[in-house]
């Protein structure tokens, strides 16, 4: 596993990205890049996400993983992300979310994202499945 690190003309390192309330990591698993996501998907949070998931496509990998376990709200802006990297991703490129609880999976389930999005209680399962 590495993190995904180069930097930006202003010397942030593009392969994270943190607010007050929560903080987006971009790793590579093999070939598989993996968004991990911690604490408030807000307002806040939600660009940082947006951008780092552009990244990685842009990066081509075959799956990008998206995981929510480490979520400890997600707003509406933070569901209309994943909407956003799932109908956005390139051809060949797979999205799984990792979200499980009342927590994330409630509110994808009440919107019925769970019917659009390629849910896995977790992320081993996420990276296993061909």
């Amino acid at each position: 596993m590495s993190v995904m690190a180069d930097t930006d003309e202003t010397g942030n390192t593009l392969g994270d990205a943190a607010s007050s309330a929560g903080a987006v990591a971009l790793e590579d698993r093999d070939g598989t890049a993996v968004l991990r996501v911690d604490g408030d998907l807000d307002l806040a949070l939600a660009p940082k996400l947006r951008q780092l998931a552009e990244r990685a496509a842009r990066l081509g990998p075959a799956v990008l993983v998206i995981d929510l376990t480490g979520v400890t709200f997600l707003a509406s802006a933070g569901m209309a992300e994943l909407v956003r990297a799932h109908r956005g991703r390139t051809v060949s490129t797979s999205l799984r979310v990792v979200a499980t609880g009342r927590i994330t999976l409630r509110p994808l389930e009440l919107t019925r994202l769970t019917d659009e999005l390629a849910i896995y209680p977790s992320l081993s399962e996420a990276l296993a499945t061909g």
